[in-house]
């Protein structure tokens, strides 16, 4: 998965950081598998910008550092940019493709990442969970047992931060036309709806900004809708 200038991820699972092209959407259209994604990844050597998505540094600066957990982390950037701020950092996805050229990133920068090859919802994370969870793009399909905004969820320790980032100002019905169902995923309106349901949960962040990005495949996307929320140590 990524952020404002880097992007994408899944697996039936996890994975958006960005759906930029018709290549992209015939993927996810076809089923969001990881053999999908690596063929998205696979015909650049980079399709990202790779630069920390701009509301994971406006949010995270000024954090004390801990655990953290990128889902989707696709080509790294985010995760890079944040254990470069201190923190000890796991960058989940389920390209083999981006995840090489994540290590190649982390590697450049000096920058140390543990890099986990799987899907969300099939893989075992700590018990304590991460101190900040961060989600950018995510292609999380949404399942009749909600077993992706469960795992989510859970990953986020008591007293961490949950940070949901999806672009604005998406036409649905354009986006069907060109192979992508939007409500077959996992929304950010979803998961504050979770949020807000529980008794464990703050949302202290719920708005639309704009979005700077120079290059990569995501530099068409003007705008995010950015949530965050906090887990109550109680």
């Amino acid at each position: 998965m990524s952020i404002a200038g880097d992007s994408p991820r899944d697996h039936s699972h996890d994975h958006a950081h960005d759906h930029g092209g018709g290549a992209d959407l015939e993927a996810l259209r076809r089923g969001s598998t990881a053999e999908a994604w690596d063929a998205i990844y696979s015909p650049s050597e980079r399709r990202w910008s790779g630069q920390p998505n701009q509301a994971l540094v406006d949010e995270v600066t000024g954090m004390a550092p801990g655990t953290a957990l990128d889902v989707g982390c696709g080509e790294g950037a985010d995760a890079v940019w944040l254990a470069q701020q201190g923190w000890r950092v796991s960058g989940l996805d389920v390209s083999g493709v981006a995840l090489e050229r994540a290590r190649a990133a982390a590697e450049s920068a000096g920058a140390e990442v543990q890099w986990l090859h799987s899907g969300l919802d099939d893989t075992e994370l700590p018990e304590d969970g991460f101190d900040l969870v961060s989600a950018f793009y995510p292609a999380l399909p949404r399942q009749p047992e909600g077993m992706n905004l469960i795992a989510l969820l859970g990953a986020v320790a008591p007293g961490g931060t949950l940070l949901f980032v999806a672009h604005a100002d998406v036409d649905p019905d354009e986006a069907r036309e060109r192979g992508f169902d939007p409500d077959a995923y996992l929304s950010i309106d979803d998961l504050e709806a979770a949020l807000r349901r529980s008794s464990r949960w703050e949302v202290t962040t719920r708005e639309r900004r704009s979005r700077r990005v120079a290059d990569g495949a995501g530099a068409g996307h003007t705008h995010d809708e950015v949530l965050r929320a906090v887990h109550s140590a109680e």
